[in-house]
């Protein structure tokens, strides 16, 4: 069945990891242009606040505090955007946690819980939404990386739960669009680093505090892609260059991608000790911002 996707003006628009970074930057985007919202995240005032902001300019939203790694809480968060707009029309699984240090460093405890959102987060909210998004046709949009194909040393685990998001979505693609011929779109976005506060909410494991190494792209241009996407549809989209660049080089000269990526391991460490080195990995955070704090 062919997808038809509507104008944002006229979607119902459900974003997890709604409180900062590029989910905070897409929910305000969405809002300006008309979009009605479903904002999940687990920072609760946070939320509070986005939808004071959305509704003082004239737009439409409600927020669900939940844990994406609870599938009940994404399956009662689809049923609160049905009880309050009567569908759904685009799904976008955002939420992300990270960790830097080395792999035999990192506990398994701590990238046990990096899966359970990483990954598990993007299979609960897919299997949430797409009983809604099949019934009526929609655009389900999972948030992955450019490390879903290349690999960022210190990022191990992270870059593990990325591959994990793309087998996944790809995967479910054949089975929604092919086997089922569902009315959805399933696209996978995959943005280069982002000036987010990725490495202010890590967890982190080094002895110096993270940061993201250079180029990088501005929220608000992965944030354009993501709503291009739930109104043009899409399959694997990379945003930003280096995404292009880099997972080009890891497909076609793995051997020099690794020489790369080896290379910028110094440049993902600022010159002071950790800040917050426990991050927000199990605890939310409320900075409420999309914008993160890069070095000139």
């Amino acid at each position: 069945m062919p997808v038809s996707l509507k104008p944002l003006n006229q979607q119902v628009i459900v974003i997890t990891g709604a409180s900062s970074g590029i989910g905070l930057a897409t929910a305000k985007l969405a809002a300006e242009r008309g979009a009605k919202l479903v904002l999940i995240a687990r920072s609760a005032e946070t939320l509070r606040k986005l939808v004071a902001q959305i509704a003082d300019g004239g737009g439409e939203a409600i927020f669900v505090v939940a844990d994406v790694a609870d599938r009940k809480k994404m399956l009662g968060a689809a049923q609160e955007a049905i009880n309050r707009f009567g569908r759904i029309d685009t799904w976008i699984n955002n939420a992300g946690v990270s960790i830097y240090g080395r792999l035999d460093e990192v506990s398994d405890a701590d990238s046990r819980r990096l899966f359970e959102t990483n990954f598990w987060g993007v299979v609960n909210g897919s299997l949430a939404a797409l009983p809604h998004l099949s019934a009526r046709g929609g655009a389900l949009i999972n948030v992955g990386s450019e490390v879903s194909e290349a690999i960022s040393p210190l990022l191990g685990i992270y870059s593990a739960s990325k591959h994990a998001v793309k087998g996944f979505t790809d995967a479910l693609r054949v089975e929604i669009e092919e086997f089922d011929k569902a009315p959805v779109s399933i696209t996978l976005i995959q943005p280069t680093a982002v000036n987010t506060p990725f490495p202010q909410h890590a967890r982190n494991y080094m002895n110096r505090e993270p940061k993201l190494p250079p180029p990088v792209i501005e929220p608000e241009q992965v944030a354009e892609a993501i709503l291009k996407a739930a109104t043009e549809g899409g399959r694997d989209v990379k945003v930003g260059a280096m995404a292009v660049i880099n997972t080009t080089i890891s497909k076609l000269m793995p051997s020099l991608g690794d020489k790369m990526s080896a290379k910028r391991g110094s440049s993902q460490q600022e010159d002071i000790p950790p800040l917050h080195p426990q991050g927000t990995l199990y605890e939310p955070g409320e900075s409420g911002s999309s914008h993160g704090l890069v070095s000139p």
